[in-house]
């Protein structure tokens, strides 16, 4: 697993290790102390500290049948059983009902939001409402830069620009030539932000590709007649896990030699890499999103804590191969990675 130069600069780890010696009570030897085990749901995630219940509410743009959003659930579910929170999750890949779903947290009056901005036009005054009204708000996985605007306490997640400079120069080390970025939600200013950075970097030629994302046959069929159209594409780079699939079936389909990888990652698209179908993939820990948010907003109402100093705590981009398979196996397994 390789972590870009670039993007490791960035990442706050120092902070984030403070932080997670804090969540999960580690003692002065390196181990865990027997009463705060994850899960227990005691409210005790700092030895010593018990805490009364809160209610977060996480709201995303998680369109249908990704599994990304299960990975970054799970996190969170873990850290709302150990800091003694009801885990509120909804989602609406529609940025205006996102939004409703935003101002229905508002009206439970919970303690507070974790929430996503890849439509930031529909969801930052409604997220600005939620700060105003006392409810702090804890941005992640896309629109950092609108993160401080919004009033958040800050942002976890990585920079897609970052991520997707690291992917055009995996492509140049692979002597890749021309590449289509398949692009599954217009509008998804991440989204842009990743084949963006690819252009910025790859030497070669790269062309955007949209399709619908929540439609997987019709998803296909457009990466397949793009494949059949343009012989010279020698590498697919698809946004999310779902679509490494289907468009190893699109280039089965058109007889395309083309090399298929990927943003994110699966239990599909480990196996992919094991059996060579896949070449590299982008991993952005999407289990750690969930975790730290929801940790962040406990860790504030508790302890007063913001982590990453105002500044955006990063959780990838780490570059995963066929190397990396048999320990991502386990975790891909257990629903972690």
């Amino acid at each position: 697993m390789r972590t870009p130069r670039k993007a490791a600069t960035l990442i706050a780890i120092c902070t984030i290790g403070l932080a997670l010696t804090a969540l999960t009570g580690c003692s002065s030897s390196g181990g865990k102390s027997s009463e705060d085990k994850p899960g227990s749901g005691s409210g005790q995630g700092v030895k010593g500290v018990s805490t009364p219940r809160m209610k977060i509410a996480m709201v995303t743009h998680a369109g249908e049948g990704d599994t990304f959003w299960d990975i970054v659930r799970s996190g969170a579910k873990q850290a709302a059983a150990k800091d003694n929170v009801e885990f509120l999750y909804s989602a609406d890949k529609e940025g205006k009902e996102q939004a409703q779903l935003v101002q229905a947290a508002i009206d439970q009056k919970v303690d507070g939001i974790v929430v996503t901005l890849a439509k930031p036009e529909a969801v930052e005054a409604v997220v600005a409402k939620a700060v105003k009204a006392g409810i702090p708000v804890v941005t992640i996985n896309s629109g950092a830069q609108f993160s401080v605007e919004v009033g958040a306490l800050g942002h976890i997640g990585q920079d897609e620009k970052v991520a997707g400079e690291a992917v055009g120069e995996e492509l140049n080390k692979r002597g890749r030539k021309k590449a289509v970025c398949v692009i599954h939600e217009q509008g998804n200013v991440s989204l842009e932000e990743r084949c963006a950075g690819v252009k910025k970097t790859f030497k070669g030629a790269v062309e955007n590709l949209n399709v619908e994302g929540t439609n997987m046959p019709a998803s296909t069929s457009s990466i397949e007649a793009k494949l059949q159209a343009d012989q010279d594409i020698d590498t697919i780079v698809t946004l999310g896990a779902p679509f490494a699939a289907a468009s190893v079936k699109a280039k089965e389909g058109s007889g395309s030699k083309a090399e298929v990888d990927t943003f994110d990652l699966n239990a599909e698209v480990v196996k992919r890499l094991k059996a060579s179908e896949v070449g590299f993939a982008v991993d952005q820990q999407p289990y750690l999103q969930g975790y730290l948010a929801v940790d962040e907003l406990w860790l504030n109402k508790t302890n007063g804590n913001v982590i990453g100093g105002g500044k955006p705590v990063l959780t990838g981009p780490a570059i995963v191969t066929a190397d990396d398979v048999p320990q991502l196996e386990e975790y891909t397994a257990r629903g972690t990675r």
